[in-house]
């Protein structure tokens, strides 16, 4: 028998163990042979907070190190480690696959703040689905951007897929509402649409989402199957907030975390995944059958 490989979020915090990088350089500033007295471990928890970590996986890190290494000589390879140890725990009990079995058309709506990268991960799951023989459609429902129109119709051009789109302005529950009636008439199996990026403080916004869902179920009571926060790993203790913004007017059902280029990008979705305890998903995740 194989062995079975580590998940995508177990391979990230192997990387964070690795890592270089500013939360790395901190830790080391703090450990090099140095004794994990309370001093020390006061020291790392502010770093670990400072870092985007959040106050509790800061508090789980200095206790896992404080339980086995307390008054003892600890280096940052330990403390790295740890760290990881912390992140895996927590979001590999999360990691699911994004399944779009069942009724069809599925419908999966893309919310998340503007540069999150919610566009970009739309198109590339409409290229994934195309190529694995699906036929999806894609709307461009952030009316209040012309260039998030012409994003949405880039990535229509290069999956192969049609693209409902409409002026500036426009109604988007309204484009919503059309593109799964242009679904279920020409018989495409998954409806993709594009949100305006929210904003807590943008009130007009939070309502328009609210009713863009209200116009999906009116066509579709099931849907949408799937609701997706998009978030970017490079924001730190922002994504929570951002996270905040964007479930209560959407319902979301999981989240997606972008820019996960430096593995310590990942770290910053353990204070979302503990606060609101949403699947994980990553492109790597994804299954859609035929």
């Amino acid at each position: 028998m194989s062995e079975k490989k580590p998940g995508f979020f177990s391979r990230l915090a192997q990387g964070l163990a690795r890592s270089s990088n500013k939360l790395g350089e901190s830790v080391t500033a703090i450990f090099t042979k140095r004794k994990l007295d309370a001093a020390a471990l006061e020291e790392l928890e502010d770093a670990l907070i400072a870092a985007d970590l959040g106050a509790q996986t800061a508090m789980r890190v200095t206790d896992r190190l404080a339980k086995d290494r307390f008054d003892k000589e600890v280096t940052d390879e330990e403390v790295r480690e740890a760290l990881a140890d912390v992140v895996a725990e927590s979001l590999t009990p999360l990691e699911k696959p994004l399944d779009l079995g069942g009724e069809r058309p599925q419908v999966v709506v893309f919310v998340g703040v503007n540069g999150s990268g919610k566009t970009t991960t739309l198109g590339k799951i409409a290229v994934k689905l195309k190529r694995e023989g699906h036929n999806p459609i894609l709307a461009a429902g952030d009316t209040f951007r012309a260039a998030a129109i012409e994003q949405v119709s880039v990535w229509g051009e290069r999956a192969g897929a049609p693209v409902g789109k409409r002026e500036i302005g426009a109604d988007a529950a309204g484009l919503a509402f059309d593109a799964i009636e242009q679904a279920q008439r020409d018989s495409h199996d998954m409806v993709l649409i594009d949100t305006a990026g929210r904003l807590q403080n943008k009130a007009e916004l939070m309502d328009e989402l609210r009713k863009v869902i209200r116009v999906i179920k009116k066509k579709m009571p099931d849907a949408p199957h799937h609701v997706i926060l998009v978030l970017d790993g490079t924001v730190g203790s922002n994504a929570v907030s951002q996270a905040e913004s964007s479930l209560a007017p959407s319902h979301a059902t999981a989240v997606v975390l972008t820019m996960l280029a430096a593995p310590a990008n990942g770290a910053t979705l353990v204070p979302v995944a503990e606060t609101f305890l949403l699947p994980i998903r990553s492109m790597r995740m994804l299954h859609a059958p035929p």
